[in-house]
């Protein structure tokens, strides 16, 4: 059995938090620039304030990720991404005609 040396780096698991929220702000700018897109195509198919509505609160959602990974709050914001967008789907499907 031997003693580790205390200068040796030990070695790493996972992600950084710089990592983090650099993943979670890529992500959400992906996810907004996505969301863009969608809300464009459905309101040239219709134009319906409720299109807007869904599509627009899914944007400022993605909005408010960007910031709260930007000042370490990435677990925050990775739970609001997920439950955001799958209720932008789960309204998209339900409530859009």
């Amino acid at each position: 059995m031997s003693i580790p040396d205390p200068e040796t780096p030990a070695p790493s698991t996972g992600v950084t938090p710089r990592q983090a929220r650099r993943l979670r702000v890529a992500a959400a700018s992906v996810l907004l620039v996505t969301m863009a897109v969608v809300l464009v195509l459905r309101l040239a198919s219709r134009t319906s304030v409720l299109v807007v509505g869904v599509y627009g609160l899914a944007m400022i959602l993605c909005g408010v990720v960007i910031e709260l990974s930007r000042n370490g709050r990435t677990r925050l914001a990775t739970w609001l991404l997920a439950s955001g967008l799958l209720a932008a789907l789960a309204a998209d499907w339900l409530l859009l005609p």
